[in-house]
C-alpha cells in the first residue's frame, strides 16, 4: 500500500541534523567520494555506503529491502552510469536502462520510507542541443537533445520529473541539481570511455612522457565547454541540502567556458608539453556549446571557488604518476 506524506513539503527552518543517517549512493565515484569528503568535513559521519556489488540499484527488490532495513533520513543520489561521447553513443541501451532503473528504484524507496530529503544529481546534457546560451533552468524540454547522449539525457530528465512529481503528489522534499562538466579527484581516465578533460589529460601526459610530436583530439576543437572541479560540486551539493527545498532543478556551474582547443593548450602548458595538436574531424563534436546559467544558485548564496587553471594544476599533480 502506498504511504501518504503531507501534501506540502516543509521548506521552512530546515536543518540537516549532524546525527542524521545519510545514504550516499555512488560513494566510490568522483562525485560521490567528493560529497562524502565534504559531509565528513562538516561533521556528518553517519553515512551509509554500498558498492554496486553489495547493492545493485537496478534491482528493485534489493533496493526496497535495503531501505526497509536501514531507514535513512537523507538520500544523495550520485550513482549513475556515466561516460564520454564514445561510451554514450556505443552503450545507448545500458545508459538509458541502468540510469532509469537506479533513479526510479531509489526515489520510490525514499518516498516509501519517508526520507526527509533527497538530492538527485544529473548533468548539463539534459538541455537541448541548440538551446540559447547560457543554459537557464527553464530551457529544459524546449528542443531536441544532442543525439550522441540522448539516452543518458532522457534518463536524467526522468529523474528530475520524478523528484518534482513525488513532491507535487506526496509532498516529498526531493530536489534536483544539474552540474556542469566535472573533473578532479577519482575521475575516470579510461582511454576510450572517459570524458573530454580526463581524456585530454591522459593523452597529453603520455605524449610528454613518450616524447610524441603530436596529440590527436576528437572533433574540430571548437566546441565550448564549462568545467568545474568536483570539490566545488560537493560544496554546492552540501549548500543545496541545507538551503534549497523547492520544486525545479538548480544548475551548478562556473558560468564561464573554454573551447576544447583552449583546454588542451591549458593542460599542455601545465604538463610542459610542446608538441602540436591534430584534430580528427571524422569524430563528432557533440553539442556546440554548453554554458550553464548559474544565477539561480548564485542568488541563493553560493558560488564556486576553484578556478580552472588551479583545478587542473591540482588534478595533474594527483594523476601524473598513474600513466
Amino acid at each position: 500500500m502506498a504511504i501518504q506524506l503531507p501534501k506540502k513539503a516543509n521548506s521552512l527552518n530546515f536543518t540537516m541534523e549532524k546525527s542524521a543517517k545519510i545514504y550516499l549512493a555512488g560513494h566510490r565515484g568522483m562525485v560521490g567520494s567528493a560529497i562524502e569528503r565534504k559531509l565528513r568535513s562538516e561533521g556528518y559521519h553517519n553515512i551509509i555506503a554500498k558498492t554496486s556489488s553489495e547493492l545493485d540499484l537496478r534491482n528493485q527488490q534489493a533496493v526496497n529491502a535495503f531501505f526497509d532495513l536501514e531507514k535513512p533520513d537523507y538520500v544523495i543520489l550520485a550513482a549513475a552510469k556515466v561516460g564520454g561521447i564514445h561510451a554514450n553513443n556505443t552503450y545507448r541501451a545500458e545508459f538509458i536502462y541502468d540510469n532509469i532503473m537506479m533513479e526510479a528504484n531509489v526515489i520510490h524507496a525514499a518516498y516509501s520510507n519517508k526520507v526527509k530529503k533527497l538530492l538527485f544529481l544529473g548533468s548539463s546534457c539534459i538541455y537541448p542541443k541548440m538551446a540559447p546560451q547560457p543554459l537557464k533552468e527553464e530551457y529544459l524540454l524546449s528542443g531536441y537533445l544532442e543525439s550522441t547522449n540522448q539516452p543518458y539525457a532522457i534518463a536524467k530528465i526522468a529523474g528530475i520529473e520524478m523528484c518534482d512529481s513525488y513532491r507535487a503528489q506526496y509532498g516529498c522534499n526531493f530536489i534536483s541539481a544539474m552540474p556542469t562538466n566535472l573533473y578532479g579527484t577519482n575521475d575516470n581516465y579510461h582511454p576510450e570511455n572517459s570524458h573530454v578533460l580526463p581524456s585530454l589529460m591522459r593523452r597529453i601526459i603520455l605524449a610528454k612522457k613518450n616524447n610524441e610530436s603530436s596529440v590527436v583530439i576528437w572533433g574540430t576543437g571548437t566546441p565550448r565547454r564549462e568545467f568545474m572541479h568536483v570539490d566545488d560540486l560537493a560544496g554546492a551539493s552540501y549548500f543545496l541540502l541545507q538551503n534549497y527545498n523547492e520544486a525545479g532543478l538548480v544548475n551548478i556551474g562556473w558560468g564561464e567556458d573554454v573551447s576544447i582547443k583552449e583546454l588542451a593548450m591549458l593542460i599542455a602548458s601545465e604538463v610542459g608539453y610542446r608538441g602540436s595538436f591534430e584534430f580528427d574531424t571524422s569524430k563528432p563534436d557533440g553539442t556546440p556549446r554548453k554554458l550553464m546559467d548559474t544565477n539561480k544558485l548564485n542568488h541563493l548564496g553560493w558560488k564556486p571557488s576553484i578556478k580552472l587553471d588551479e583545478g587542473i594544476h591540482k588534478t595533474i599533480k594527483e594523476v601524473i604518476g598513474m600513466f
